[in-house]
């Protein structure tokens, strides 16, 4: 502990008097700390490392936390895979339109290709126009520029950007003119049937890296030298100026702006030197090795890091026709993307875990484990055409009995667990108040039931006659009455029916894995 600045411990405090609960933000600010603030005494308690601080406070945080390493926000070359074209001599990332809309983990993997080799293609997305727009939307949000909100790349009878040609185009970065620059760029084969007019693409990071091997001092005079970039039409003047190879406060490379076309006269530094290095620099893009070439067909969709990866074309006849729409949108908003995905799978990970392990348990007293009842429960509400919150609902009702991850109680020692708020709470981490509530008040719903509908009581099993006496038993007149006008309690009795119906030893229902889909499509 000696060695933890008590300052940045304190700071990263994740109580809920210190956080938001509903999205970690601070709920204090540094200079609100006190003055001379120390650590008063600390103790392990299970994979958790409590601190009881000078002014009163106590925290706790997760000895896992504690040792966890830094990896950074992911845009600079630590963590990519840096590649040259034979690292794809077996194909390039890509999958299916709609593989990728159905299933989470077919749209995780194609947006951390994206994320880590920098592109992706998807295949078989509809060939209309507009349908870039619906990729882009799938993941982030479209930037607009003043090429609009999507652009058509084909020839023009008035080009204001040689991309609307014929013409070859060399490797290049778009709108280096921009900043912040368009992080993401999308292009969706509408038509290809003209000769030529084939893909191809660069690691600019790779080429980078190679420069700063081969020539140290050419890449130190790239990284801090900023160039002009100016873009001018009609109705537009952009210009930033930015290094050809940009880099983090730790020297690693972080972006790459590199477009001939778009370079406006450097008249800063030593132009000399720095033309020598670019040519040198521009020279590695053009390595055969380097190059990635591919030919797009109508229904390709390219989705590529603007920052880093290089696009290119080779020059095309207008024997036929070549149509292609882009769009640009953001990193940012596809590693949001990402995150969520991965938090969202880990989440079901845990949850099938709990299914596979204490779910294999017995289940107060019944004939069935306490998997095999809420598997059982999900089964009658799909059955009964309920919909999707509530087979949620009624697959994760009974989660609070489980000990390891929510610390529940034997509720069959005679202590009330409020395993129904325990659940109910642990699983608001991810799912709304449509699926948790119903939860929660499941175990109020059986009281309820019991006091106002004849003989349902006398129905219940042994095990659930002995539980609702430990939980309160049946509510009096005036509780019922305020059940009923709770907004959950008629999804809570629809949960309490199917939760008494799931006890049949030897049935056979769907398993966990059937239901990840629905719980996916639901988390928050």
């Amino acid at each position: 502990m000696s060695e933890l600045p008590p300052y940045w411990l304190r700071d990263n405090c994740p109580c809920t008097e210190c956080r938001d609960h509903r999205n970690g933000q601070k709920l204090f600010r540094i200079g609100d700390l006190p003055k001379d603030l120390t650590i008063a005494a600390s103790k392990e308690i299970g994979p958790d490392l409590e601190v009881l601080w000078s002014d009163g406070h106590r925290s706790r945080y997760p000895l896992a936390w504690l040792g966890e390493t830094d990896h950074g926000d992911g845009r600079t070359e630590e963590g990519k895979r840096l590649w040259a074209a034979a690292d794809f001599a077996r194909g390039i990332p890509e999958a299916d339109w709609e593989e990728y809309l159905a299933d989470p983990a077919e749209r995780a993997a194609v947006l951390a290709a994206v994320r880590h080799s920098g592109f992706a293609v998807l295949r078989g997305v509809p060939a209309v126009e507009g349908q870039v727009l619906r990729v882009a939307e799938s993941f982030g949000y479209v930037r607009v520029t003043n090429y609009g909100e999507l652009f058509d790349v084909r020839v023009e009878p008035d080009p204001n950007n040689l991309a609307f040609t014929s013409a070859a185009i060399a490797p290049h970065t778009d709108n280096p003119y921009r900043d912040p620059v368009p992080t993401l760029q999308l292009l969706h084969c509408l038509e290809n049937s003209a000769t030529g007019g084939d893909s191809g693409l660069v690691d600019g990071f790779k080429a980078a890296a190679v420069l700063r091997a081969e020539s140290p001092a050419d890449f130190a005079l790239l990284t801090g030298t900023p160039v002009p970039f100016v873009f001018r039409d009609r109705r537009t003047e952009l210009r930033a100026d930015r290094p050809l190879i940009d880099v983090d406060a730790l020297g690693r490379i972080r972006e790459v702006r590199f477009n001939n076309r778009s370079i406006g006269t450097l008249r800063v530094g030593d132009r000399e030197a720095f033309y020598a290095a670019y040519r040198r620099f521009a020279a590695i893009t053009l390595r055969p090795e380097l190059q990635l070439a591919f030919r797009l067909g109508p229904g390709d969709c390219l989705v590529f890091d603007n920052t880093r990866l290089l696009h290119a074309r080779t020059a095309f006849r207008q024997d036929g026709h070549r149509h292609l729409q882009g769009c640009y949108a953001d990193l940012d908003s596809l590693a949001s993307t990402l995150a969520v995905l991965h938090r969202r799978s880990a989440a079901l990970d845990a949850i099938a875990a709990l299914f596979a392990g204490e779910g294999a348990g017995e289940y107060l007293g019944e004939e069935v484990t306490m998997a095999e009842h809420m598997l059982q429960a999900a089964a009658a509400a799909e059955a009964a055409g309920a919909p999707e919150h509530l087979v949620a609902a009624a697959l994760l009702h009974d989660l609070g009995h489980f000990r390891g991850t929510l610390h529940g109680r034997d509720l069959m020692e005679g202590r009330d667990n409020r395993h129904s708020d325990t659940g109910a709470d642990w699983l608001a981490q991810w799912f709304g108040p449509e699926v948790t509530e119903p939860v929660r008040l499941h175990v109020a719903a059986k009281r309820y039931l019991c006091a106002v509908e004849p003989g349902y009581r006398e129905r219940l099993s042994e095990a659930s006659e002995y539980t609702l006496t430990v939980q309160g038993g049946p509510m009096d007149g005036p509780q019922a009455a305020a059940f009923a006008e709770l907004p959950g309690a008629a999804d809570a009795v629809a949960v309490r029916r199917w939760d008494e119906q799931a006890k049949v030893a030897g049935a056979r229902t769907p398993g966990f894995d059937h239901y990840r889909p629905l719980l996916a499509a639901l988390m928050r």
